[in-house]
């Protein structure tokens, strides 16, 4: 038997890590639903995941709105009978640009940040809760980032966004544990991706303790651990997939 058999899985948020944990999901056994903005990036996962025989379908999944989260909950739950899992995996970042700090950061730009990272990952989190303890329990895993605990000179608001992310995920741990729900954090490193500065990778390659850059099968196989019954004592954790970078007790 497959780690996921049997398993529904909402992955809110497609692209490199989204839709490779999706179909890990689904190599596992799940039926899987990816959401993501981007219609054909959810599309390009799901069509993926049926070519190699699994379950998947895709839909317009707006982190920012409120009935997009509502709707794509719901469709998940219509489509394949319940919920077991949820995986937020989107991320909203404007203040990329250099030398941006808390003293010239636009407020419209801090609050889309905080709307998508933090706000959207609550209503993610408050649609599926319920279909998740109908089912007697489950996994939410969140996507986040190292940046969440480390000083940064630019992109601040990113960061606190991810740590509030954080907070929600040590909220829904321990009071719903008594339902059966578990909830955990994943923390990548540098990721390899197409288009991806190459600057960005020499300093990744520099700080970590494993001579390469990271990969989407490595956060998705972390990812299947969580969602699976294997990982069934695991909660209330941030797990940082970074080759070492980040090493703490």
């Amino acid at each position: 038997m497959k780690r996921l058999d049997g398993k529904v899985i909402l992955v809110a948020g497609g692209g490199n890590i989204g839709n490779e944990c999706a179909r890990r999901y689904a190599a596992e056994g799940a039926q899987v639903v990816i959401g993501d903005i981007k219609i054909e990036t959810a599309e390009t996962g799901a069509r993926a995941i049926r070519d190699a025989g699994g379950e998947a379908e895709a839909l317009l999944l707006d982190g920012g709105d409120e009935a997009s989260i509502r709707d794509a909950v719901a469709f998940t739950v219509d489509r394949f009978g319940g919920l077991d899992g949820l995986h937020p995996n989107f991320a909203c970042v404007l203040e990329g640009t250099a030398g941006t700090s808390v003293l010239d950061l636009g407020l419209d730009d801090y609050d889309q940040v905080f709307r998508v990272n933090a706000r959207g990952f609550m209503l993610c989190t408050r649609y599926a809760l319920p279909h998740i303890i109908a089912r007697g329990g489950g996994a939410i895993t969140y996507t986040s980032a190292g940046a969440a605990s480390q000083g940064v000179a630019t992109r601040f608001a990113y960061s606190m966004s991810k740590a509030a992310g954080q907070a929600l995920m040590r909220h829904v741990a321990t009071r719903f544990g008594v339902d059966g729900v578990r909830a955990n954090s994943l923390a990548p490193g540098v990721i390899e991706r197409p288009g991806q500065p190459e600057e960005i990778k020499d300093i990744a390659r520099r700080l970590a303790k494993i001579p390469r850059l990271g990969q989407a099968p490595d956060i998705a196989g972390v990812a299947a651990l969580l969602m699976s019954d294997e990982g069934s004592y695991i909660t209330g954790q941030i797990i940082n997939i970074d080759g070492g970078v980040t090493m703490r007790a």
